[in-house]
C-alpha cells in the first residue's frame, strides 16, 4: 500500500499562484509514476498532469504553460506549481500513484490516491 497526503491548497485571486505538495509513504517506490487530478463540484475527476519516474512531465491542455510538476524521489514528494490561476481551476486537487509505465491520463490507471486539497480561485 502507498499512502498519499496533499497539502498547500487554499484561496487565491485570479492571476495568483499556489504550490501543492504530495508526500508518499508506505510501499512507495521511485519507479512509480505520479499524477495530479482535480474535481470540481458536479464534474468528473479530470487529469491535470503527471510525472514519470524519469522526471518527464506531461499536462492537460487546459493547464499547459501555467502549471509545472516536479518530484523529489529522495523525499517521496511531488509538487504542483500553479501559476496564472483562473476561476475555472477551482476544484479539489488529488495526487495519485500509478505502477503502470508510460504516460497515463485516466484515473483508472492510478492505484493509490490522496484525500485531496481544496483550491479556490476567485475572480
Amino acid at each position: 500500500q502507498v499512502q498519499l497526503v496533499e497539502s498547500g491548497g487554499g484561496s487565491v485571486q485570479a492571476g495568483g499562484s499556489l504550490r501543492l505538495s504530495c508526500v508518499a509513504s508506505g510501499r512507495m517506490h521511485s519507479r512509480f509514476n505520479m499524477g495530479w487530478f482535480r474535481q470540481a463540484p458536479g464534474k468528473e475527476r479530470e487529469f491535470v498532469g503527471g510525472v514519470l519516474n524519469s522526471g518527464w512531465t506531461y499536462f492537460a491542455d487546459s493547464v499547459k504553460d501555467r502549471f509545472t510538476i516536479s518530484r523529489e524521489n529522495a523525499k517521496n514528494t511531488m509538487y504542483l506549481q500553479m501559476n496564472s490561476l483562473k476561476p475555472d481551476d477551482t476544484a479539489v486537487y488529488f495526487c495519485a500513484v500509478s505502477r503502470a509505465t508510460g504516460e497515463r491520463y485516466s484515473h483508472a490507471a492510478y492505484e493509490y490516491w490522496g484525500q485531496g486539497t481544496q483550491v479556490t480561485v476567485s475572480a
